[in-house]
């Protein structure tokens, strides 16, 4: 197949709101099904090469145990045992890789990266996070609200801290599945601004974190200083400290509105303990939906590619 043809997934802006919705209702099936024990080899004989860059926990542990657990194989890749650690373009990866396995994760610095390997790639590339954006984590993140409040379109989502990939990918989320979008954030860690200019109408920055919680049905936020960041940290947490989520804040929200946070997280910093072990949190349950929707994701896009 040629590789201009390949479905990737690079950004949530490679799908649209159908396909968004499908992969969403397939993650929730197969989670039912999962809890079954019912036997699902969808993915029979098919193996992922998983390229890390970076250091993960959630995203490893939650693709290499969806293609485990539906027939198929994952191989393992981190930069420090591979040949990109010794220079070796990933056009070059990109096109060895296409003959010897399924489909690629890639875990990036620089979403440059995932570009370049998706270019040269004849099978299907995901984005498992780069300093642009974190969609892989946004597919979990609207699973969970799909789950406890229903259909988000409509409903108003809070983001407060830094502007970083996450922030990114609940922009695209917002304009693909029409939520508002209200983001409280310091000057100068604002998010991308070509991804605000083409989330206009769904999207707001705010001045103070309570204009932007103030009767939402949704809190999010990640930590202050993302990886790659950390020498910024004690700069970050003086820059940041009024943007901590703590029990003050999230109570201008609905009542009946959650919090949900990427993880890993620092209690005492974006968030209060008593928020993310709180009654309103839904940490875990965000946390595991990982599983499921690298499932559904890695079914979409090999069912896209046939």
């Amino acid at each position: 197949m040629n590789n201009k043809n390949i479905r990737h997934f690079k950004s949530l802006l490679d799908i649209n709101k159908n396909e968004f919705l499908r992969i969403i209702t397939r993650s929730i099936e197969l989670k039912k099904e999962s809890k079954s024990n019912k036997i699902i080899d969808s993915l029979k004989n098919k193996t992922m090469a998983m390229i890390f860059l970076k250091n993960s926990t959630r995203t490893r542990v939650a693709f290499e145990t969806a293609m485990s657990s539906m027939g198929g194989h994952a191989i393992f890749l981190p930069s420090l045992f591979s040949q990109i650690d010794r220079g070796e373009d990933l056009s070059d990866t990109a096109k060895v890789l296409s003959g010897m396995v399924d489909i690629i994760l890639i875990r990036a610095h620089d979403h440059a990266e995932v570009e370049e390997l998706a270019a040269h790639s004849t099978i299907p590339v995901i984005n498992g996070l780069t300093e642009k954006c974190h969609p892989c984590q946004l597919l979990a993140d609207m699973q969970t609200f799909f789950e406890i409040k229903g259909p988000i379109e409509g409903k108003k989502v809070a983001w407060v801290g830094d502007g970083n990939n996450m922030c990114n990918s609940y922009i695209d989320a917002a304009k693909i599945l029409d939520f508002q979008l209200k983001i409280a954030v310091p000057s100068g860690y604002e998010p991308d601004k070509k991804l605000l200019s083409l989330a206009k109408e769904n999207v707001e920055i705010c001045d103070l974190p309570g204009s932007a919680v103030e009767d939402c049905d949704l809190v999010a936020t990640d930590v202050w200083a993302s990886m790659g960041s950390e020498n910024e940290s004690e700069k970050r947490h003086n820059v940041f400290k009024s943007y901590q989520i703590n029990q003050r804040l999230i109570e201008k929200a609905k009542p009946d509105a959650i919090f949900m946070h990427c993880l890993p997280a620092h209690r005492g910093e974006e968030v209060d303990a008593e928020v993310i072990d709180g009654k309103q949190s839904v940490v875990w349950q965000q946390a595991h939906n990982r599983l499921h929707t690298s499932k559904a994701l890695i079914e979409f896009l090999f069912n896209e590619n046939e």
